[in-house]
């Protein structure tokens, strides 16, 4: 502890440095707990869609590929419900209004 003291007295700056360093850190930490905050369009499955318009609904809205589209439709299928996208519900609102717009069944969790 006295040689701290000491140290800081020829180093008046590693105090002030150190203390910044700790509100930034608990500054970082408040961001990625945000950040990490994530919502999830759920498709639901009906007995009125084709695989063919699920997929090209999935591809054109979530931006799925051709394979990941397919996959998530026979998962609707024969599960009964799937996640179809992750992210904010800020980017997720209009691509779940999207879908119910286009006759699928989907709501953000």
């Amino acid at each position: 502890m006295g040689s701290e003291k000491n140290m800081l007295a020829h180093y008046p700056h590693l105090g002030s440095f150190r203390l910044s360093f700790q509100e930034d850190t608990e500054e970082d930490v408040l961001v990625l707990e945000e950040v990490d905050r994530q919502n999830e369009i759920v498709l639901y499955n009906d007995d009125v869609n084709t695989f063919d318009y699920v997929i090209e609904m999935l591809i054109d809205i979530c931006d799925h590929t051709p394979e990941q589209a397919e996959q998530c439709s026979i998962i609707v299928h024969y599960k009964g419900k799937c996640t179809v996208k992750t992210g904010s519900y800020e980017d997720l609102k209009p691509r779940c209004s999207m879908l119910l717009e286009g006759g699928l069944s989907a709501e953000i969790i």
